[in-house]
């Protein structure tokens, strides 16, 4: 089973962006469940979404506490919530950024994580210029699926294109197939 935990903050689209996952598995034939935990319920607050997937049915309930991968939707959680605790020797870290590991004082937690399996992509630039808006949700699942490979680019757009309106569809996976690719082009990706 692969489990992934998504930060960010209310109004960021968390929540859908564990939904799309969940849906990007079925699409692909898979098992799959997504569910969110909110703090005070309010735009602004830090939100927590879950996705696990799997080839056989999910019987597990509670929150991932051990995932398998992070995407983290707003670096301005670093400074409040431990957005690593629990990762995984071998997991995957997600970050949207314009600053760098370094910058962001988490050289550590990249050292200890397998060569490609931590990257930063400035996912709310990529939503602004394909979406208009500040959701950078879309582009940071396809991220992940370039940097895991648990699903395909594919699969992450028909999730887009059945959740959305054509329109808002498009644009977001567009901003998702841009993400993708800037994944890809930094190189190391590792289910290659």
């Amino acid at each position: 089973m692969f489990q992934v935990r998504i930060h960010g903050r209310g109004g960021q689209g968390v929540v859908t962006a564990a939904e799309l996952l969940s849906i990007a598995a079925f699409t692909e034939g898979r098992y799959a469940q997504a569910f969110p935990i909110f703090g005070s319920e309010r735009t602004g607050a830090p939100v927590m979404a879950f996705c696990r997937v799997d080839d056989a049915p999910i019987r597990l309930r509670e929150p991932v506490a051990d995932p398998d991968a992070l995407i983290v939707q707003d670096a301005t959680l670093l400074r409040s919530v431990d957005v690593f605790a629990g990762l995984r020797s071998g997991g995957y870290a997600l970050l949207n950024s314009i600053r760098t590991w370094d910058e962001l004082g988490l050289t550590e937690v990249v050292e200890r994580l397998p060569a490609g399996h931590a990257r930063i992509i400035p996912a709310t630039g990529i939503a602004l210029a394909h979406v208009g808006r500040p959701l950078p949700n879309a582009a940071l699942l396809g991220g992940f699926a370039a940097m895991t490979g648990l699903l395909s680019l594919a699969s992450v757009q028909a999730a887009i294109g059945d959740r959305f309106p054509a329109r808002v569809a498009e644009a977001n996976a567009a901003a998702a197939a841009e993400a993708y690719a800037a994944i890809v082009e930094m190189g190391e990706v590792s289910h290659a």
